[in-house]
């Protein structure tokens, strides 16, 4: 029996947030009341007026949909290293949690800051770049630094939510952990099961997420009430989620919310997660001060998540 479709979404159902007036002190604390909101009252929302140059997204786009065409073995000569650089093969399987496990119908590739030789750990290290498309290499990075700037206002705008100093982002993220992820999902007729779809049902293990997603749809979310809805493509839009290091730092607050993908529509998907991370020797605390949970290496929780969600190095990684 095939999985039921989800329920479309509304957009008041996730707010949509014109970002621009992070940037003016006179609107800035009602752009920041609005995420604020969106933060505890499902975890994602829709930025738009991000001031992003949107040519980027579709240089990187030819630059993917190039790369994932090329045959399996090529791919896989760039396969994910320990460090999360590299290429994701399709059909991984990833190990959620003790209960549930799965087979996420995706390939992707992925990098991070270059720390080239100079890396202090092992989640610092140089990117990987494949021969082909020779496009790959300059379009992505130029996307990872305008990524980054969108990145570094919307993360001050989540601290200032959270009452924190104005130069949080500057130091919790000076070495960011961060990476750049392109997602390719091939179309998958009639998905029977949970466990076997585009990506199985997850949150993400960082800060915050930035996505930009293509006009076919596929991403759902697990509202407050256990039910999946679909987040419809906005054109020109991101889709922004809270991760569980937020969920961590605002003490439950903010909520990391579950969410998967399933391409239900009969063509290739192509999705661009910036998956915003904490430097690598930042300690996880409670910012209200409170002890409800044990202060934890960032890095070291993400090394572990990392290992359980993804294969390197062609194991399994946890399954």
């Amino acid at each position: 029996m095939a999985l039921p479709e989800s329920r479309l979404l509304d957009f008041d159902e996730i707010p949509v947030i014109e970002i621009s007036r992070l940037h003016d002190n006179n609107g800035r604390k009602e752009v920041v009341r609005a995420i604020d909101r969106a933060c505890r009252d499902i975890g994602f929302f829709y930025i738009v007026d991000h001031g992003f140059d949107m040519r980027l997204v579709s240089r990187l786009q030819r630059a993917a949909s190039e790369f994932f065409s090329l045959p399996e073995a090529q791919k896989l000569e760039l396969g994910l290293d320990p460090s999360m650089r590299g290429y994701l093969p399709i059909d991984y399987h990833s190990k959620i949690t003790e209960s549930f496990s799965g087979t996420s119908h995706q390939e992707g590739f992925w990098i991070g800051a270059d720390a080239g030789t100079g890396s202090r750990h092992p989640l610092e290290q140089a990117n990987r770049w494949p021969k082909r498309p020779r496009s790959l290499r300059r379009s992505m990075t130029d996307y990872l630094a305008a990524i980054e700037n969108l990145a570094a206002v919307l993360g001050q705008g989540l601290a200032d939510a959270l009452g924190q100093a104005e130069d949080f982002y500057a130091i919790y993220f000076a070495r960011p952990g961060s990476r750049l992820k392109l997602n390719h999902y091939p179309p998958q007729e009639n998905p029977q099961r949970i466990d076997n779809i585009g990506v199985v049902p997850h949150s993400d293990s960082g800060a915050f997420t930035i996505l930009w997603q293509d006009a076919n749809g596929g991403l759902e979310i697990q509202s407050k009430n256990g039910e999946w809805v679909v987040a419809p493509p906005l054109e020109d839009s991101f889709v922004v989620n809270i991760g569980d290091i937020l969920q961590y730092w605002s003490n439950g607050r903010y909520s990391s919310t579950q969410h998967r993908v399933i391409n239900r529509y009969g063509v290739d998907r192509y999705s661009i997660p910036y998956f915003v991370n904490p430097g690598v020797d930042v300690t996880i605390s409670a910012l209200d001060g409170s002890d409800s949970f044990t202060p934890f290496s960032y890095a070291d929780y993400q090394m572990s998540k990392w290992r359980g969600f993804f294969p390197v190095d062609g194991s399994s990684g946890g399954s």
